[in-house]
């Protein structure tokens, strides 16, 4: 099924806009996940798909249909909540059956045979006679997420699902939730405030901010392009660096006086207020005396050795800056370094509003950078 919203907001009392102005198509079979801070819409943006908040301006269309006034029974789709929403009176089976309330034309034997059969597929079988105070919360959010799916409605709404897991149980759900949407060919919407689950199961992201999207996109084209610093700030872990800088007579003057050389610019560039953006993995640590590297005295801050890589920090221009290396690497805190940024991944943000003004991906007729001096 696809779900377009046009101009959808939602205006609460006093004014407040949780959201503004919505627009996006969400093609039928697409997982789509709603991304952004606690606070920036994305539930209740859920809940108006869902019909259980109204829309208090715009279009929802479902199939082409308008369905704003259209009574959440009747819009063919299921949703699983951050809670869990079981039953604890009820057994797993008794709680997935649940699911199949609405299949008028389906006999008690055939919900039977498909409750058994989605609970296999789920891995819950042994468990169809235990009642939830009795499951683990990885296989409390299982038997959410079979009732869910069950009635085979062609929408499948989720609520941060996987919120209250540890570490390990959300990276299995999560191929969980993905191979299962892709097996049955629904459309999800799928809302988070982990980029982390946002990249690694989603088609399409949309980013909120204070009920205003930021940027809609596949999860690499918003991690190498992304629209604006939020979103810059927002997406990757550690997060892309942000440098405030200046255009000056061809070059990028960095704050602390380090410059990058431009290969072409915009007429009447010069000084302009940047901010340069450049992921941690697109910086190397390089000799001193490289001439590649910028020019300047660099000394480690702090480090992190996670196994299969190391994080390292050291400061540029008054602010810390994050460089991620491959492998275990032990540099002593306060040892002096060089640093070679990959200027062909470099974002240029302008400085006033955010927004992105340059990207080797992204021909905005600015300027590329060339080398460093």
């Amino acid at each position: 099924m696809e779900i377009e919203l046009i101009n959808v907001s939602k205006i609460y009392h006093r004014d407040v806009k949780a959201v503004s102005d919505i627009n996006v198509t969400i093609g039928s079979g697409e997982f789509f996940v709603l991304l952004g801070p606690s606070g920036c819409g994305k539930s209740t943006l859920l809940r108006m798909i869902a019909g259980l908040e109204d829309i208090t301006e715009g279009i929802l269309k479902m199939d082409g249909i308008i369905a704003n006034n259209l009574d959440p029974s009747k819009r063919n789709l299921s949703m699983v909540f951050q809670n869990y929403a079981l039953y604890p009176h009820l057994t797993v089976e008794e709680n997935i059956l649940f699911g199949l309330y609405k299949k008028k034309n389906m006999s008690k034997t055939e919900k039977i045979k498909k409750c058994k059969d989605i609970a296999e597929m789920m891995g819950l079988g042994q468990y169809l006679k235990r009642k939830p105070r009795e499951l683990s919360g990885g296989q409390r959010q299982r038997v959410a997420l079979a009732r869910a799916v069950v009635s085979e409605d062609p929408v499948c709404l989720m609520d941060e699902p996987l919120s209250n897991l540890d570490a390990k149980l959300r990276t299995n759900m999560r191929k969980e939730i993905k191979q299962l949407q892709k097996r049955l060919g629904i459309t999800m919407i799928y809302v988070t405030h982990d980029q982390v689950e946002a990249m690694t199961m989603g088609d399409k992201i949309m980013i909120l901010k204070n009920g205003r999207v930021q940027q809609i996109g596949k999860p690499l084209e918003i991690y190498n392009a992304p629209s604006n610093t939020f979103v810059a700030s927002f997406i990757g872990a550690p997060p892309m660096n942000l440098i405030p800088a200046r255009i000056a007579n061809g070059e990028i003057i960095l704050h602390g006086g380090h410059r990058l050389n431009l290969l072409r610019f915009q007429q009447n560039s010069d000084n302009r207020e940047i901010i340069i953006g450049i992921r941690p993995e697109h910086i190397n640590i390089s000799d001193i005396n490289n001439q590649r590297s910028i020019n300047g005295n660099f000394f480690v801050k702090y480090k992190e050795i996670l196994g299969t890589e190391t994080i390292v920090t050291v400061e540029l221009g008054g602010q810390e800056i994050f460089i991620r290396c491959n492998g275990q690497i032990d540099i002593p805190i306060g040892q002096e370094i060089g640093i070679n940024i990959e200027v062909d991944k470099i974002c240029i943000f302008d400085k006033e509003t955010g927004k992105l003004i340059s990207h080797p991906s992204v021909d905005l007729n600015l300027y590329r950078c060339n080398e460093i001096v």
